[in-house]
């Protein structure tokens, strides 16, 4: 696993935005973990955070013209992201989208920089798709390009059939998604963590049972 994944895993963990117990998913899966990334909520984390977004668009060598943030969630994320790349020596244009088109002032449903070139949606997490579905939307009907997905976390674990959420995406739209960490980052971290055997075990069994 690559370092800033590991260092990831830890911050999350340490902010209490990854927890090890019992949690009903939406699903109604009992998951052995909680991810919520709307806990990143201070200047500092979000800070820290964007520079992980940072790192795994360098690690995977995504081809982008400028970032788009899916309402609401997105939005903050889509910043923090630009603010990072920014410090790294590249500025690029970012995006958001209002969940309900203003008909005053500016208008529209976009606010930030036009739509254009390759476009990168950046969001926390893929659950259902629906973000994903209507911002390629927003993305095309702007005669853009979306080029990619980028969220914190992949879960991979099935949807309603055999394939993951994000394996959904990528076949939908055929766009690639990437991710920060990942289910199998989180079962790696784990066995570096002695104390938290048991967390190892639960996720261990959860992936057996739903993982892709």
């Amino acid at each position: 696993m690559s370092d800033f994944k590991q260092d990831f895993l830890a911050f999350a963990l340490q902010g209490k935005v990854l927890c090890f117990g019992e949690f009903k998913t939406k699903a109604g899966r009992l998951s052995p973990y909680f991810f919520n990334t709307g806990l990143f909520n201070d200047g500092a984390s979000l800070r820290r955070l964007g520079q992980f977004y940072a790192k795994a668009i360098l690690a995977a060598d995504i081809q982008f013209d400028m970032l788009f943030g899916p309402a609401y969630k997105g939005i903050p994320l889509v910043a923090a992201v630009a603010i990072a790349l920014a410090e790294d020596g590249r500025n690029v244009p970012f995006a958001f989208n209002r969940k309900e088109a203003k008909d005053h002032g500016e208008g529209g449903a976009i606010v930030g920089a036009p739509l254009a070139g390759r476009v990168l949606i950046v969001d926390d997490v893929i659950s259902a798709g629906t973000s994903v579905r209507e911002s390629v939307a927003l993305i095309q009907s702007g005669q853009a390009t979306p080029s990619g997905v980028l969220i914190a976390l992949d879960r991979q674990e099935r949807g309603t059939g055999e394939l993951s959420a994000v394996q959904e995406v990528t076949r939908h739209y055929g766009v690639p998604v990437t991710s920060i960490a990942s289910l199998a980052d989180i079962v790696e971290f784990l066995r570096t963590q002695p104390e938290m055997a048991d967390n190892l075990d639960a996720v261990m069994r959860y992936r057996q049972q739903y993982g892709v």
